[in-house]
């Protein structure tokens, strides 16, 4: 794939997943293990340190990344702000990535065992599922997503914060 898409493709992805891509891809996290059929299951998952990483780290980022449209929208926007927005990503992206990633992997096996959200043949519409393998493909496609959305968000860092701060300096 030529470079210059790379930007456009990633943009488009990050544009997917606010709109409600991330979000769908969250979805086995949060309907798993955050509000799940099996109070057992809830329990066990529910006490996992990976399900404290996450939500710290998302609730972190989303207290971040709202302040900052808001206060782009009243033409106010302060620089630790927009510095914080740029930056603690660094930390908050791949903590969140890790606790999303321990989480699901700490499910596996009762997800294997009970046969959850998975329909297996015969049925009236001759379709199976098996949510095992598609927990199992969702981390894998972590491996190539996960460094191409950090390092974009890397070169915006760079793109914006270095902006300011020329601009600071020019006045």
């Amino acid at each position: 794939m030529n470079r210059a898409y790379h930007p456009h493709l990633l943009t488009s992805f990050s544009l997917f997943s606010r709109v409600g891509g991330k979000e769908k891809m969250r979805a086995p996290v949060v309907e798993l293990f955050l509000f799940p059929r099996s109070t057992e299951f809830g329990l066990k998952v529910q006490t996992e340190d990976s399900v404290l990483l996450f939500v710290v780290a998302w609730t972190i980022t989303e207290i971040i990344r709202y302040s900052f449209y808001t206060f782009s929208l009243l033409n106010h926007l302060p620089y630790l702000i927009k510095w914080a927005r740029y930056t603690l990503f660094i930390v908050l992206y791949p903590m969140g990535v890790s606790g999303e990633l321990l989480t699901i992997y700490a499910a596996l096996p009762f997800v294997r065992q009970s046969g959850l959200y998975s329909i297996s043949l015969p049925n009236k519409y001759n379709f199976s599922f098996d949510y095992y393998t598609f927990l199992i493909l969702v981390m894998i496609s972590y491996i190539p997503i996960f460094p191409q959305l950090y390092f974009h968000m890397l070169h915006q860092r760079r793109k914006v914060l270095s902006h300011t701060e020329e601009h600071k300096k020019s006045e």
